[in-house]
């Protein structure tokens, strides 16, 4: 005889079926709550962690200010507090439980002025020529072509005519890009709008490991001479097709050296080697800088935040700021 399934059965599966899904959709909802409660706390953390890393950098920054404001003296020097500011960083892991903030400062004067490339229509070959120079010499060694077509990509960004230069590139090339964009046609409003000139690499304007950046050793702000008081070696070099690395070697020892009189803009003259090189006095000055950029990361355990900007001496003033 055959034997017939009872309804009641096939009813308690259904049920038991039922519950095995609503449990599965409870836990499934349930993890997804947690999940979304914790990227909430973690959130909440982050901002709370960049916050403050981000009011440490700050510190340092006015901090650094301060200092340069501070410094006396008839001029600039490497050997004042705010060119070794690591001093004040040093100091500041007992500002801030378990965190500290490093900031460094560099002299905007004592960089090339690349806002005079470009002056009153013309071409200043003095810059151009340090721009060369700059780019063919060790640590960036790029050939000749490679360097004239960046110098003068740069000159067209800046002059205010649509005729190239040189090797340069107009409206015409940025036009032809899959995004494309005209030239500025006039002067920089921040270095980092090199990065926007054909040429000039992430990798060129940032540095790498083994190659300073050059976006560090190029300026918009300043008389248009450079400080050889305070300006980085690799820009010292570029002053004058005589100059070599090593006598560029020998007039940061000196300058760094206690004692040396650095009041006049030829006392490059008294360092060993240079008797018979000469920089164009007009290229050059010393004295007292009013245009400076200050780096400043607030750290804490494996956390970074980092402040930037660029202040003027006299009066005291921020001129740009960039949180990183």
């Amino acid at each position: 005889m055959k034997r017939m399934n009872s309804p009641l059965k096939d009813q308690s599966g259904i049920a038991l079926i039922t519950v095995i899904l609503i449990v599965a959709i409870l836990a499934a909802a349930t993890l997804e709550i947690n999940r979304a409660m914790r990227t909430e706390i973690y959130a909440a953390a982050n901002i709370s962690d960049g916050i403050r890393l981000t009011c440490m950098a700050k510190s340092g920054f006015y901090g650094a200010a301060a200092l340069m404001a501070g410094s006396g003296g008839a001029y600039d020097t490497l050997r004042e507090d705010w060119a070794n500011a690591e001093i004040l960083s040093a100091q500041s892991s007992a500002l801030f439980a378990g965190g500290s903030f490093l900031v460094r400062m560099e002299d905007e004067q004592g960089k090339i002025p690349l806002h005079k490339l470009v002056s009153e229509g013309a071409v200043n070959m003095d810059v151009r020529d340090m721009m060369m120079r700059l780019l063919q010499t060790a640590p960036f060694g790029l050939d000749e072509r490679r360097a004239a077509e960046i110098v003068d990509a740069v000159i067209d960004w800046m002059d205010a005519n649509e005729d190239i230069s040189g090797m340069g590139a107009e409206s015409s090339y940025y036009a032809s890009l899959p995004a494309p964009y005209a030239a500025k046609n006039g002067p920089l409003d921040c270095i980092e709008e090199l990065l926007m000139v054909r040429g000039m690499t992430s990798e060129l304007f940032f540095g790498t490991k083994d190659r300073p950046a050059l976006g560090s050793l190029l300026t918009i702000y300043g008389t248009g001479k450079i400080h050889i008081n305070t300006a980085h070696k690799v820009v010292l070099r570029a002053l004058s097709p005589s100059m070599t690395a090593e006598l560029a070697d020998k007039m940061d020892e000196y300058r760094r050296k206690p004692g040396s009189n650095l009041s006049g803009a030829d006392w490059y003259r008294s360092v060993s080697g240079m008797e018979n090189v000469t920089i164009k006095p007009e290229l050059i000055d010393v004295g007292k800088s009013n245009y400076f950029r200050i780096d400043s990361i607030g750290a804490e355990e494996k956390m970074e935040q980092g402040v930037t900007g660029i202040i003027a001496r006299s009066p005291l003033r921020i001129l740009s700021w960039r949180q990183n």
